[in-house]
């Protein structure tokens, strides 16, 4: 991963000038507002400093505050909660105020249709945007058409991915999700189910990572999607659906912790045993540990990502004409107590085709 650059602003540029010409930060302050109680000597070193470190002193000081634009959720998962928590911890660090915004909109409408909050309009106040929840490309054009600096959680993008001029954050679900596959079929299953919501883009990413592995193997990919945004609903139906199909199952991957909730309420209600009957993986680690047995699990790092969200939002504040960058944050492999060696002598499924079920909500689209 590329460790970014810190951000030119505020107490921080204050700081790295005051280390550059090595003296005090009360006399950078007094020089940057003109004091003329300053020697001209120290004058000139702390603005040679600052030119070498590329701030702009005409305004050095000059902070504000950036939103956090929860876009298209009802309410603030825990996962972006903990995104929110590493922006917040960024932001007090670095002098800036943050705000917190929910924007329900139409995801298909066109751009001139949308209506941004008024705080975000107030470019006096607010300098940017961390682009959260289930943002889409409608959105993302509205913004750079009004020219409003932004950074977004590029995992949760809807619809097709945009060209970006702006800064993009991701989690390396794909690799995560290979990684956890891999893990189940070095303990020999070979019938192991995908359970999420694949029109979402962090289930489709997981389950891309599941399916290269299962294809490297030679195993039959095998989904259960069930077309709903309640992640525990999406676990149980679509793990009491994959049962009701006969079909042979020895694992199940859960498109997130939440749906391993609903994954486990399902086996359970049939007499199944977890991992003795059937062994369960989940992605994310926001619940495995307080789950009975502890999950298998894929960790994310959604706190670092908030900051890492912050920390390039601010250096596009302070420099503009930056390029595009994206940002991939890697995953871990957590091992706990969801999952068993596939017992020989069981029934494995089918090697041949691609086993898929999918079940659409009434006015869902084919």
């Amino acid at each position: 991963m590329t460790k970014t650059r810190k951000s030119k602003h505020g107490g921080a540029g204050l700081r790295e000038i005051a280390s550059a010409a090595n003296v005090s930060i009360a006399t950078v302050s007094r020089v940057l507002n003109g004091n003329d109680r300053v020697d001209p000597a120290m004058r000139k070193q702390v603005l040679e400093a600052a030119g070498k470190l590329k701030i702009d002193t005409a305004h050095p000081g000059k902070t504000g505050a950036l939103v956090f634009l929860l876009s298209n959720r009802s309410m603030l998962p825990p996962f972006h909660a903990s995104i929110l928590a590493g922006v917040e911890s960024y932001c007090a660090a670095h002098g800036w105020d943050l705000y917190y915004v929910s924007l329900a909109y139409p995801p298909n409408a066109p751009a001139r249709e949308l209506h941004l909050p008024k705080l975000i309009q107030r470019r006096d106040q607010v300098r940017g945007v961390i682009l959260a929840g289930n943002p889409s490309p409608n959105l993302i054009e509205l913004l750079e058409q009004k020219g409003i600096g932004y950074v977004v959680l590029g995992s949760n993008i809807l619809g097709e991915f945009p060209t970006l001029k702006n800064d993009v954050v991701f989690s390396d679900e794909t690799r995560g999700g290979a990684d956890v596959t891999r893990y189940l079929t070095s303990l020999g299953h070979r019938d192991i189910w995908f359970v999420g919501n694949t029109r979402l883009p962090w289930f489709a990413r997981y389950y891309e990572g599941y399916c290269q592995v299962m294809e490297e193997a030679a195993l039959t990919p095998r989904l259960s999607s069930i077309d709903s945004e309640d992640d525990t609903e999406i676990g149980y139906l679509g793990t009491k659906y994959l049962l009701a199909t006969g079909e042979p199952v020895s694992a199940i991957f859960a498109g997130n912790d939440s749906t391993a909730c609903g994954v486990y309420k399902g086996l359970r209600e049939q007499g199944l045993r977890i991992p003795e009957n059937i062994s369960v993986v989940g992605c994310n680690d926001t619940v495995g540990d307080l789950l009975y047995p502890s999950l298998t699990t894929i960790r994310e790092f959604p706190e670092q990502m908030g900051r890492h969200m912050a920390e390039l939002l601010l250096e596009r504040i302070a420099n503009p004409d930056l390029e595009s960058r994206r940002l991939m944050m890697p995953t871990q492999f957590i091992r706990r107590d969801s999952c068993a060696p596939f017992a020989e002598g069981e029934p494995r499924g089918a090697e041949d085709g691609n086993s898929e079920w999918r079940l659409l909500t009434p006015g869902s689209p084919g």
